[in-house]
């Protein structure tokens, strides 16, 4: 027992910046503000809330993204793939020539690298998702055209 703490006790003392990486860093509900979701990248009624940024040691960033019913992305890509986690209600994703996809809280969605999609809240329910999205070269989604209420219908 006493070697460990020796060993953890001289790794701080070599490496300060390694001992500050270890350090857990909490971000309060709360403390992050939602916005509006752009109209130039949404349809309808959204709320955007940031939860993590890309950093020194993760090249992800997160969001809660709450859609009413009726709402929905636009068409997008993403250079390095997206993930969603869909929270709560009942929501689509839809790859470009495909089938909608009912989706509901629990489901995890992967949209590999460049493939266009969108999702959103079905007509009558609002649906929620975290969405957890790399970046490379700087950029994590590349907006299209708006889904239109046929495409949605």
């Amino acid at each position: 027992m006493r070697r460990p703490m020796t060993i953890a006790l001289s790794a701080a003392l070599l490496a300060p910046a390694l001992v500050e990486a270890q350090t857990l860093k909490v971000s309060p509900n709360g403390a992050r503000s939602s916005s509006i979701g752009s109209a130039a990248n949404f349809t309808g009624a959204v709320a955007v809330t940031p939860l993590f940024a890309p950093n020194e040691y993760n090249n992800a960033g997160a969001g809660q993204v709450e859609f009413a019913p009726g709402a929905r992305s636009h068409w997008h890509t993403h250079p390095a793939g997206q993930t969603l986690i869909i929270t709560s209600g009942t929501g689509w994703v839809q790859q470009e020539g495909g089938e909608k996809i009912q989706v509901r809280a629990g489901d995890v969605i992967w949209a590999p690298p460049g493939v266009k999609h969108w999702h959103g809240a079905t007509a009558g329910n609002s649906m929620s998702h975290i969405a957890v999205t790399p970046t490379l070269d700087g950029k994590n989604v590349d907006w299209l055209e708006p889904v239109t209420d046929e495409q949605f219908r």
